[in-house]
């Protein structure tokens, strides 16, 4: 794995601890895990196509970056519900845009967000990525 993405995967990583540390604190709105949750992947994603040498635009859209994936770990990716992360790129940071998430749908999108995290690291150093 180059350097580069290396470190976007540490970043990954980072927003999927604070995702996680978040969904736990009963004090702390659900959203904020959310769009940590959607950061890790975000970010994770990024990880996947900078180690294929595959270029992108600047964009949050995670379903645009999963497709640009390719091989096993696209194939993978091809079977989560990544549509669970996408309001929370940017809808779901500014009052009125969104709803805060329940504890349910919250738990769901850090669960996606691991999912995600977890395939493009085993993708990533082991070329065959396991949920």
């Amino acid at each position: 794995m180059s350097a580069d993405s290396n470190e976007w995967l540490e970043f990954a990583d980072a927003d999927l601890r604070a995702a996680r540390l978040l969904l736990a604190d009963e004090d702390v709105p659900s959203r904020i895990a959310c769009f940590h949750a959607q950061q890790a992947s975000e970010k994770a994603l990024k990880a996947a196509l900078i180690a294929e040498s595959t270029p992108f635009r600047k964009t949050h859209d995670i379903v645009i970056l999963a497709g640009l994936v390719r091989g096993p770990l696209g194939a993978v990716l091809s079977t989560l519900d990544l549509l669970v992360l996408q309001p929370w790129a940017v809808d779901g940071r500014y009052p009125g845009d969104l709803p805060d998430a329940t504890d349910a749908e919250a738990a769901e999108v850090v669960t996606t967000a691991i999912a995600v995290v977890r395939a493009v690291r085993d993708g990533l150093e082991n070329g065959s990525p396991k949920l």
